[in-house]
């Protein structure tokens, strides 16, 4: 896979990029003042709470150019930050990026970059309203998203009570997977179900519609699955201060993974279970409500919503087919592990 962009004659100077990127991202959004090109954005304050995030991608760490596109690239970049926006239960609304250029880094490379920013923010409804440029040993991309919920009803990770319901959006593993095939350079990546595999990786959906069903359900804790169901969930239940029953042959595995592991040596339930990049919601819900958030969020955005378990007083384990509980170890992705 290209990493999209050709080197021009003569490098811009920092002006000239600037006013070229501001031609990609012309037209401001709602609520939009005054948009890229001076000192400071300035945008209309609405009257709920205001939520911010901020996420950063590095070169060699989250991200290999030589496998990525640059428009996919800049596509997550925002993407990633939305779900953190929606897991929250609230509405993105404005961004900001600010980028380490490497010598590597050329105008139409740059361009491409923020033309996959664009079409995320015209897909979140969100607006990039300006950011910074600099120089840096290798790509660094830094995006602050700001958005808004209702006064006092942003859903928190600390939120869960003993008898909640553990759900989970969507597949898992998928993004873990896509990953593996795209390192493989296996030829697999030109059949569909590899092709599905690369977009769970490299074109994250962002559940910023069904996070608000779920809170309107009644949603007691939320958060997005960016590090691996086990370690984001094990990291739910310490802000809760309560444990987790997960039955294992409940966990959706991506169907995708079962063509992959038969290319790329790989176990399907431990990528689903601790891959990681999924930016699926995680959420906990009392019983009575699950079918009703899971009917709302099939028939407004054709996602499933699985049961995989339950919030329990203390302890954190799994169930396997038989019902026999086995300590579960809160693996996933640690960008400080040795």
């Amino acid at each position: 896979m290209a990493n999209g962009g050709a080197r021009g004659d003569r490098r811009l100077t920092e002006d000239e990029l600037v006013s070229v990127i501001r031609k990609v991202l012309s037209g401001e959004g709602p609520g939009v003042l005054v948009g890229p090109g001076d000192d400071a954005a300035v945008v209309e304050s609405g009257r709920g709470d205001s939520v911010l995030t901020t996420d950063m991608l590095v070169e060699e760490v989250h991200f290999d150019r030589t496998l990525t596109w640059a428009r996919d690239l800049g596509y997550k970049a925002i993407a990633v930050n939305v779900s953190d926006i929606a897991a929250m239960a609230a509405a993105p609304r404005y961004a900001l990026v600010a980028l380490g250029l490497s010598e590597r880094d050329d105008p139409a490379w740059v361009v491409e970059l923020y033309g996959g920013m664009r079409a995320a923010c015209d897909e979140y409804a969100l607006s990039l309203v300006g950011g910074d440029l600099d120089r840096a040993p290798r790509t660094v991309i830094s995006v602050t998203v700001a958005g808004e919920v209702a006064r006092g009803r942003a859903v928190l990770r600390s939120g869960a009570r003993p008898g909640d319901r553990i759900v989970v959006t969507g597949s898992l593993g998928g993004a873990a997977g896509g990953l593996l095939l795209a390192r493989s350079g296996s030829a697999a990546t030109a059949t569909d179900w590899g092709r599905a595999l690369l977009e769970a990786h490299f074109r994250p959906v962002a559940r910023v519609g069904e996070a608000e069903t779920l809170a309107q359900a009644g949603a007691t804790s939320m958060m997005d699955l960016s590090d691996g169901l086990l370690l984001d969930l094990w990291r739910l239940c310490a802000e809760s201060a309560v444990g987790a029953r997960v039955a294992l042959s409940a966990i959706p595995v991506a169907p995708t993974l079962r063509d992959l592991a038969q290319v790329v040596p790989s176990d399907p339930l431990e990528l689903a279970l601790s891959g990681g990049e999924d930016y699926e919601l995680l959420a906990t819900i009392e019983a009575g409500a699950v079918g009703v958030a899971t009917s709302k969020i099939d028939d407004r955005f054709g996602v499933m919503l699985t049961d995989i378990g339950e919030i329990a007083d203390q302890g954190f384990v799994g169930l396997d087919g038989d019902g026999v509980e086995h300590p579960l170890e809160p693996r996933g992705w640690d960008h400080f592990a040795e």
